[in-house]
């Protein structure tokens, strides 16, 4: 049973870990986005005439949410997200990960399941704005569409609210059989892995910011 439930926990942290790597590569391409709207505005000044549109703003904010919802679940892997450790900090691994269980089974666990609930209906009306399902295999046509002048269809990134909380949930369930087999001894606390590469990103500090060591 263990040996199941671990091999689900590493399957849900390589999703993961394959969603913060695309995170990363579209953080370059919204910073682009944006620039080149910024230049297009200026040209379109100096010229007297029009170069941008709605669509390259539409398209950055909507990258932008891209990379929100992606990397939710690798933060939540490589415990990177903020936290106030004014007490846990001075605790033992052991009690840590009781501390840890504790917080994603009470909090993040119901938190992840009322967006799914509250958000599901809206993003459903999104998708099929017309009232229609599977009428048509063109989906584009039937998806919820920009009020604003060249805009982009809304629904693919409302879509991603569901995926990434949907995914952030997969990762909690993970970080639950991890937390859960040191509690029960089937793991050493010790052996939890620390964020690989994160190291080299904030220096030789990063072990005691981090709280490993």
């Amino acid at each position: 049973m263990w040996r199941a439930l671990i091999g689900f926990g590493r399957l849900v942290d390589r999703l993961s870990e394959g969603l913060g790597w695309l995170a990363k590569w579209l953080v370059p391409v919204c910073v682009a986005v944006s620039v080149v709207n910024v230049v297009l505005r200026y040209l379109g000044r100096f010229q007297g005439r029009a170069l941008t549109s709605n669509r390259y703003v539409e398209l950055q904010w909507m990258l932008f949410g891209a990379i929100f919802f992606l990397v939710l679940p690798y933060i939540l892997k490589h415990n990177v997200n903020v936290r106030v450790d004014i007490f846990s900090q001075h605790f033992s691994k052991k009690r840590q990960a009781l501390v840890d269980f504790a917080g994603h089974l009470i909090a993040l666990v119901p938190f992840c399941l009322f967006a799914l609930w509250v958000n599901w209906d809206f993003v459903l009306r999104s998708l099929f704005q017309k009232g229609e399902r599977w009428g048509t295999w063109k989906v584009w046509q039937i998806w919820e569409q920009s009020p604003d002048a060249d805009g982009l269809p809304r629904a693919p990134i409302k879509l991603l609210v569901l995926f990434g909380f949907g995914f952030l949930l997969l990762q909690t369930v993970a970080e639950l059989i991890r937390l859960g087999s040191v509690l029960a001894g089937k793991a050493d606390a010790e052996t939890i892995e620390a964020p690989s590469g994160l190291e080299d990103l904030l220096g030789d500090q990063a072990d005691v910011d981090l709280g490993l060591k």
